[in-house]
């Protein structure tokens, strides 16, 4: 019998230097050390250990230096930020089993996250597409939106940032959406989807940005090796397991990283502000201690936003169901249209 394996395929190191709230302090968006992920993954029942830095692969490659007899559990991956240029939203990828050529390769194209998902393509490297309505708060019809599930071959249906409503109704799409969510592309190079039609690939993970989440949520798969495991994920035979999010876990997420922040601005942590701006911030970060609520209202909003999110995206798919049912003749099969690069950098 095949065993199955986990592994959290989304967590951030130091190497995602840039963070989405404190970009103006010079911030990181995770201050965890590789080492420290690897034995908190492996503590917390992870078999592999993958590493998805916001552009970066710097985290995986880093620990493979130092260990390199650690080459068979690590998953060396990023999470690549694109635009979607239909109303220039951000949108993540997680890229797994990826490259250093690959990762150079796909830099000058996160301008148009079509033109990055062609590459990926050519490539034959597993990706999905991540928490999917993390950015997306209306501001352009959800069918244009909801084209991208129509392009990638996974999607991630368990991020540990994420309530759990939108997580249970990001797996019942990968189970396979009705025809007619989103519009379809027109073009060349027809891409076959390696999963049963109608159906996504999944993916899971806790999106840790601390220490404190690492291994909670992870994707299960059969595999003896770390390649096994990615090709049963590829092929549909991934599972989601482990915590869903809530407005704490976001709002304690931030405060690890304001915390960290703090501590290597006091000298205990990676130096990465001039001397002057390094001052300017310290004094910031004390002056500011008496609004350290700030972080939990944010987070309050964010998930409020998702909660929108979700019922807007629930109504789209009820409507789309219906019609699709009603269109259909008696024992037509329902299936999804083949992928095809779109003949334009516009969407």
């Amino acid at each position: 019998m095949i065993p199955t394996l986990r592994a959290d395929l989304h967590v951030h190191t130091r190497h995602s230097t840039r963070s989405g709230n404190l970009r103006f302090l010079g911030s990181r968006d995770c201050y965890s050390r590789p080492a420290d992920v690897y034995r908190v993954a492996k503590a917390r029942g992870m078999d592999l250990v993958a590493f998805t830095d916001h552009d970066s692969i710097g985290g995986a490659l880093e620990l493979l230096d130092q260990r390199p007899d650690l080459a068979s559990e690590i998953i060396v991956g990023e999470e690549v930020s694109c635009r979607l240029p239909d109303g220039d939203l951000q949108v993540h990828l997680g890229v797994y089993g990826t490259s250093e050529a690959l990762h150079r390769e796909l830099q000058p194209l996160r301008a148009n996250v079509f033109d990055v998902i062609a590459r990926l393509r050519e490539a034959d490297v597993l990706f999905a597409l991540n928490h999917l309505l993390h950015f997306y708060r209306g501001e352009i019809p959800i069918d244009r939106y909801l084209r991208l599930l129509e392009a990638v071959p996974a999607l991630e249906v368990r991020n540990g940032t994420m309530v759990e409503a939108h997580n249970v109704l990001l797996e019942a799409i990968a189970a396979g959406f009705p025809q007619g969510v989103g519009n379809r592309f027109d073009g060349s190079q027809p891409k076959r989807f390696p999963t049963p039609c109608g159906k996504l690939a999944r993916t899971a993970g806790s999106d840790a940005h601390t220490l404190r989440r690492v291994g909670t949520t992870w994707t299960a798969a059969p595999g003896r090796t770390r390649d096994e495991f990615l090709d049963s994920v590829r092929t549909g035979a991934g599972a989601p397991g482990g915590a869903h999010g809530t407005t704490t876990t976001v709002a304690a997420d931030a405060y690890g990283v304001i915390v960290s922040y703090v501590a290597a601005l006091a000298g205990v942590g990676p130096r990465d502000l001039s001397p002057l701006r390094h001052a300017a911030c310290l004094a910031f970060a004390v002056v500011s201690l008496p609004f350290q609520f700030v972080p939990l209202l944010m987070a309050a909003r964010s998930k409020a936003g998702e909660r929108r999110a979700i019922e807007q995206l629930t109504a789209h798919l009820a409507r789309a169901a219906r019609t699709q049912h009603e269109n259909a003749s008696p024992g037509e099969p329902l299936e999804r249209e083949p992928f095809r690069r779109p003949t334009t950098t516009s969407v």
